[in-house]
């Protein structure tokens, strides 16, 4: 047998070989369903479909991404709660979902923490204290003293009520002294329009909604509350830096039911890590002016317990009712 020939046959051996490897790690179950409780086009769901182009390529079958819009999310959680076994499904969700929700409604329809095992944290963002150009002020300090001086025109838009920007506010509120009133909208466009119109003279909202606006000079950004400057507009201080010893960010995160096996749920855990650490990957959350995170399943399981203990308090303190 010549040297070439057995060359030939080794390569196709090979080449069988990892074909074979592939066909191995093809998730069982068909195709994999992402869940997404609002419609498209928003942040969850720009998450939910750059993480599922990379993922496909990783489980080896079709990746579906589902918008189940509906009750802010909740109606996604209580149908992914009920999956059967057998299909692969998993379900992208926020705090608004995982911790308030749970918190404010006497009849959700799904246990956040018994009805669902974390997979996967993959992108943070942050909260923005925006003001109308007509508000007379460019720093927080001169905000707070403005309040106070003015508590008749001291009201703030929030993009719903019981949204995690509203409750950022309340804390704002509490840490600053100052007391405003809460005006909740139907969605970020809503509020934008009017903070952008002056009709409301505050508003909290994820600093990715108000950052285009800032720039574009129709509103100011007083402070974010990330530990640190972001790197899409480092020229806006920390709510730390102005003062007030105030850091929250939100999360967008990759659930499974508790109905899946185990093994499932880490195999696809560490296919979504793999994803996350994907530099293309990473720029396309940024372009969304996203903060990506890579995280293993016992990272994000910890980073939920933390989150829970961090706004729980904020949340029943407030007196919250739907």
């Amino acid at each position: 047998m010549s040297i070439q020939l057995i060359s030939r046959i080794a390569g196709t051996l090979v080449l069988a070989a990892t074909g074979l490897a592939a066909q191995a790690q093809t998730l069982e179950g068909g195709p994999l369903h992402i869940v997404v409780g609002y419609a498209a086009g928003g942040a969850t769901d720009r998450v939910a479909r750059i993480v599922a182009d990379k993922l496909q390529a990783k489980v080896g079958v079709p990746v579906i991404v589902d918008n189940k819009a509906g009750a802010g999310g909740r109606l996604a959680a209580q149908q992914v709660k009920a999956t059967p076994a057998g299909q692969n499904v998993l379900m992208v969700a926020n705090p608004a979902v995982m911790v308030v929700a749970p918190l404010v409604f006497k009849d959700n329809g799904y246990d956040a923490e018994r009805d669902f095992v974390p997979v996967s944290h993959v992108n943070d963002y942050e909260f923005a204290l925006a003001v109308s150009t007509a508000v007379p002020v460019r720093e927080l300090s001169h905000l707070i003293a403005w309040m106070r001086a003015n508590p008749e025109k001291s009201n703030f838009g929030v993009p719903a009520t019981g949204s995690l920007p509203h409750f950022f506010g309340l804390m704002m509120g509490e840490k600053a002294n100052v007391q405003a009133q809460v005006v909740g909208y139907r969605g970020s466009g809503p509020l934008l329009t009017d903070l952008v119109g002056g009709q409301v003279p505050i508003a909290f909202d994820t600093f990715d909604v108000d950052l285009p606006q800032h720039q574009a000079g129709k509103i100011r950004i007083l402070a974010v509350s990330g530990a640190r400057r972001s790197p899409f507009a480092p020229e806006i201080p920390t709510f730390k830096e102005s003062g007030l010893d105030l850091v929250a960010t939100g999360f967008n995160a990759f659930f499974a039911p508790a109905t899946m096996p185990r093994e499932k749920v880490a195999r696809l855990s560490k296919d979504i890590h793999a994803v996350m650490q994907d530099p293309d990957t990473q720029r396309r959350f940024k372009d969304a002016l996203m903060t990506p995170v890579v995280s293993t399943q016992e990272q994000t399981a910890a980073m939920l317990k933390a989150y829970r203990a961090q706004w729980a308090p904020v949340v029943q303190k407030s007196g919250y009712q739907p």
